[in-house]
């Protein structure tokens, strides 16, 4: 029940009756990506969409879909995938403000001990 009365008031935790309707009446299924988001277009290929798993997060959406959404590639990577390279790394979402989130060493949120102060500093004094 709170499911249903959330997609009603809350737009940044998925889709809402207003984008799953017009889902249902317009949307043509393209495909997904590996972090279950799903990706329509409109019977025409002139409007494309993303209804996301979880969260409204832009960052969800991987660089191939991107692509795909923003019109860059004609065909979604269901299709015609991109060709990956050797030195590229798996897409990641924004991070931040969770537990898996890059916490540098010495920081703060890292709990971690701060590394001493150098002597190559010396303060300004006017004269």
């Amino acid at each position: 029940m709170k499911h249903w009365f959330l997609m009603l008031f809350v737009w940044w935790r998925g889709a809402t009756w207003g984008t799953l309707l017009a889902t249902l009446l317009y949307g043509q299924f393209v495909g997904t990506d590996p972090f279950g988001n799903r990706y329509y277009q409109n019977r025409a290929g002139t409007r494309r969409w993303v209804v996301y798993n979880g969260t409204v997060e832009a960052s969800r959406v991987p660089p191939e879909w991107h692509g795909w959404l923003h019109h860059t590639f004609r065909d979604p990577p269901t299709v015609a995938p991109l060709p990956t390279k050797s030195w590229e790394k798996e897409h990641l979402p924004n991070l931040s403000g969770t537990p898996e989130a890059y916490r540098p060493e010495g920081s703060l949120a890292a709990r971690g001990a701060r590394a001493p102060a150098t002597a190559d500093y010396e303060a300004w004094s006017p004269e």
